[in-house]
This record gives C-alpha cells, sequence and structure tokens, in this order.
C-alpha cells in the first residue's frame, strides 16, 4: 500500500549483509510500483537469535509450537540424523549469527520450518488459487521435494500443488558433480552478469565425453578443472576432440598449453603461423639476395644468421597477439600472493585487443587498449633480445672468418651501428608499429571477419585467402618500415663514429 519507503524497510532488515539489500531491494521497489502483494516468510530475528545460541531447546514452549517442526515430522529426525547432509547446505552467509555449527544447522530447520508454513497458509487462504512465487536463499530450496528445505516441507503437506525451483546466480553455489541429486529444476544465467563457473549444461558436457569414447582423467589438467567448474563448454571440448584426431595436434595440446589454448581459439593457428614463416624466409632471402648478389654464397653464414634471427621474431609476432582460451584464471588457486597478482593482472587482459569475449570474461575498452600497450611491450622485448643475439653472433661470424680466412677481406672496412642502439631502435618499431598491424591482422581480419566468413557464410576458402593476402600486404608494408628504421641505425652509426687519426 506504499505506506512506508525503502529507507524504511531497510531499517527491519539491519542484521543482513549490506550485499544482501542490494540483492532485494530491486525486486521490492518492482513489487511496490506495481501493485504486487508481498508477504514476509522470514523467521522473528529474536528466535532465531535464541536457537543460535541456545538451539532450539531453548525456546519457550508456545515458541516451539509455532516455530519448531513437531517431534515425528521426519525434519526434526532428519536433522539429527543426517547432519553432514544439513551442515553441507549451511553457510556462514546465510547464518549471520553465528559460526557455521549444529546449532546454525537447528536454526536452519526452524527458519525453513516458518517459512514453509507462512507458505502453506498463503496458498491455502487464495481464491481463487494463484501463482505464488518464493524468493530465498538457494540453502533453503536447493534439492527441491527431494532436499529438507521449504520445497519439501510444502510437497509433503500439499502434494497436489505443483512447485518448480529456480536457482538465481547459480554459479555462486557449491558445485554439482556427475550424477548427484539437482539442486534446482532450472538455473537462471543472467547476461548482464559474466559467467565465472556452472556455466554450462554438465549433461551436454557428458554427451560430447560420451560420443568421443573419453574420460575426464585422460584430458589436460586444466581442461579437467575447467570442466569440474563448469567454465569449458561443450563447443571447446568438441574443438579439442576434433583436434585430438591428428597426430601432430595431438603432441601439441596435449604437451603444450600455449598451443593449446590458441588452437581451440583458432584451429588454423598452425597454418596461419606457417604462411607467416613462409613470407619472412622468403622475402629475408630475396633481400639478402639483392643486397649481396655475388657474395650471396660466400658469405652464407650471414645470411642464415639474419633469417633466423627473422624467423624467430616472425613466430612471436604470430604467438603473442593470437587470440587464446584459457581456464587458468578459473583453475589455479595454487600461486602465492605476488605470483597469483601478476598471473591475475595479465590473465584479465585479452592477449588480442580485439578478441571476442569468451567464458567468464567480459573485456572493457580500457582492457583492450591494455591488452594493446601489453602486447607491444612483450614484442619489444622480443625485438631488443632477438637483435642483440643478432648482433652479437653476426661480430662472433666476422671474427672467426678473420681467424680462418685471414687472407679474405670479406667485410673489410666494415662499419656497424652499436649493437644495443640498433637493438633499441628495432624493438620500438616491433613494439609499435608491428605490434598494432599484428593485432589487428589476427583479431579483427581472421578472428572476427575470417571466422564470420568460414561459419556464418560458407566461406572457408575465402577466410584463407584473406588471411594470406593480409598477411603478404603486411610482410611487405613491414619490409618498408623496416628499411626507415635501418636508414635511422645508418644515421646512428655515422653520429657515433670517430674520425680516423694519423
Amino acid at each position: 500500500n506504499r505506506l512506508i519507503d525503502g529507507s524504511i524497510l531497510k531499517l527491519y532488515t539491519s542484521h543482513w549483509p549490506s550485499e544482501r539489500w542490494q540483492e532485494y531491494e530491486p525486486l521490492l521497489n518492482f513489487c511496490r510500483d506495481n501493485g504486487i502483494k508481498l508477504v514476509a516468510s522470514g523467521t522473528p530475528l529474536q528466535v532465531k537469535r535464541t536457537v543460535q545460541a541456545e538451539g532450539i531447546g531453548g525456546l519457550s514452549k508456545a515458541e516451539r509450537k509455532e516455530y519448531a517442526p513437531p517431534a515425528g515430522s521426519g525434519f526434526i529426525s532428519g536433522f539429527r540424523s543426517g547432519r553432514s547432509f544439513i551442515e553441507n547446505i549451511t553457510s556462514t552467509r546465510d547464518s549471520p549469527f553465528g559460526p557455521n555449527s549444529y546449532l546454525s544447522a537447528q536454526a536452519r530447520v526452524v527458519d525453513d520450518y516458518t517459512m514453509s508454513q507462512i507458505v502453506m497458509k498463503e496458498l491455502n487462504g487464495r481464491d481463487p488459487p494463484g501463482l505464488l512465487i518464493v524468493v530465498a536463499g538457494a540453502s533453503h530450496l536447493i534439492y527441491g521435494s527431494r532436499g529438507t528445505g521449504v520445497p519439501a516441507r510444502v510437497s509433503k503437506k500439499l502434494p497436489k500443488k505443483g512447485q518448480v525451483v529456480v536457482l538465481l546466480d547459480p554459479e555462486r553455489q557449491s558445485i554439482r558433480r556427475e550424477g548427484q541429486i539437482p539442486v534446482a529444476d532450472f538455473l537462471w544465467y543472467s547476461a548482464a552478469k559474466t559467467c565465472t563457473r556452472n556455466c554450462f549444461d554438465r549433461a551436454e558436457i557428458a554427451r560430447v565425453m560420451n560420443a568421443a569414447g573419453r574420460r575426464p582423467e585422460a584430458l589436460p589438467q586444466d581442461l579437467q578443472k575447467g570442466i569440474d567448474l563448469g567454465v569449458v563448454s561443450p563447443e571447446i571440448l568438441q574443438n579439442f576432440f576434433d583436434l585430438d584426431k591428428n597426430p601432430v595436434m595431438t603432441e601439441l595440446i596435449h604437451r603444450f598449453q600455449g598451443f593449446r589454448e590458441r588452437l581451440l581459439a583458432d584451429p588454423k593457428f598452425l597454418q596461419r603461423l606457417a604462411i607467416e614463416e613462409a613470407i619472412s624466409i622468403s622475402t629475408t632471402l630475396l633481400a639478402q639476395y639483392e643486397r649481396r648478389k655475388g657474395r650471396f654464397f660466400e658469405e652464407i653464414d650471414y645470411v642464415l644468421t639474419d633469417t633466423i634471427r627473422g624467423s624467430v621474431v616472425d613466430f612471436f609476432t604470430v604467438w603473442l597477439p593470437a587470440p587464446t582460451i584459457s581456464v587458468l584464471s578459473f583453475t589455479d588457486n595454487d600461486s602465492g600472493q605476488s605470483l597469483g597478482f601478476v598471473r591475475g593482472l595479465l590473465g584479465s587482459l585479452p592477449d588480442n585487443a580485439f578478441q571476442k569475449n569468451t567464458f567468464g570474461q567480459n573485456w572493457n575498452m580500457n582492457q583492450r587498449v591494455a591488452a594493446v600497450i601489453v602486447g607491444g611491450l612483450k614484442l619489444a622485448g622480443v625485438g631488443f633480445i632477438s637483435s642483440v643475439g643478432a648482433g652479437v653472433s653476426s661480430d662472433l661470424l666476422y671474427a672467426a672468418r678473420g681467424v680462418l680466412k685471414p687472407s679474405v677481406s670479406v667485410g673489410a672496412g666494415r662499419k656497424r651501428a652499436p649493437v644495443l642502439k640498433s637493438a633499441a631502435v628495432y624493438s620500438c618499431f616491433l613494439g609499435t608499429s608491428a605490434n598494432l598491424r599484428y593485432q589487428i591482422i589476427a583479431g579483427l581480419l581472421e578472428h572476427r571477419l575470417g571466422e564470420s566468413l568460414a561459419t556464418q557464410y560458407n566461406q572457408p576458402l575465402l577466410a584463407g585467402l584473406l588471411s594470406f593476402v593480409a598477411r603478404t600486404a603486411n610482410s611487405y608494408l613491414g619490409t618498408q618500415f623496416s628499411a626507415h628504421s635501418s636508414h635511422f641505425t645508418a644515421a646512428l652509426l655515422k653520429s657515433t663514429a670517430q674520425p680516423n687519426t694519423p
């Protein structure tokens, strides 16, 4: 009747945790604004405090008659003989007045009995009969008529009344193993909230496992834990089994977690890696031949050094920005605090800034921008280390040539830019230009556009052609940028060169 507002009603729930009021307030406001009758069904606070402190025996005779189930009802004896079951579904969050103990279990029985009496009174008093929605904590309702909570008590007294248990926010509840009694008739998931566990139908997971003739124990540990937590979808599991049919893929996805994460997100990852390496090696060899002409085979050791450096760098330019599917953020709870913080920080960012949201992940714009920056730092580190390694290898080869073939004047008058300065230039090039280009190719063109062409429009050949053309054009563009950086390195050489003195 709108006689009180939310602030006054909240005073009656001062013993609740603040987050519980935040959960109920929108529902209460909705009922008030739409003229829906509300019926309070909880146990009086003082009665609950007494049971928490002294048990049911601490209640007066009148209170026991009103709030405690009678002896022989099957529920008093139920919690005495089935103590472990009641304690299993009792949580400290639902019993704010004391620890999770045998007294808390008695308070749970009193709560359930009181609520069931009010529900039955409301049902019997309706003319004509109508729908009654009971909103309560999950521990009051789980296991439905096969449990010991409110639905079981109502079902025993009013067996002809149909009832359905819908578990809200199921991921917050305890995780059900295969073969256990279902906790509810339906599980309610909201698209407004990112799911972090119990996200998929376990019966469908079991069907995929049985169809493949596999057992969970044969899967990699992260997938095993992911299935237990309910964060591995049937589609991901099916992709894993499809990949497992190829002997080469089997070796990669079982032995190497990095390959497994990337192949689950993109089964064509190895094809993209092979295309990139083929383009890289071909363009590097052509550039080396143009540069050395007749000295190409004579200086093949230098050619191989540069080619290997380019091949390693191109491997990481494909590897690092590739979209991934990982369940480590859900399953790895054994790390120390500092390691867990770093793992959690990096795990909260996508490997590719344009990657689609996956289960348990709903990346915002800030996280995607951070992914570009972190990816750039990783590629910059790869560029710096590879450039230093190539420079040192080249110097060692030059020195070895001087010892083995002192008569050959290869590289006479050879001038080289300082190794660290040239490495810094190259790392900046990879961390900025190359990083952004490969993020776009792997995320936008291949992961989003290419996947849509292959799945929605059934054009896998067009998707493959798009990937090949994009990577070829990118390699050419990268060569042009690299040439500009080489000119800059040459300028560094001139600025650091010292004049000869007699």
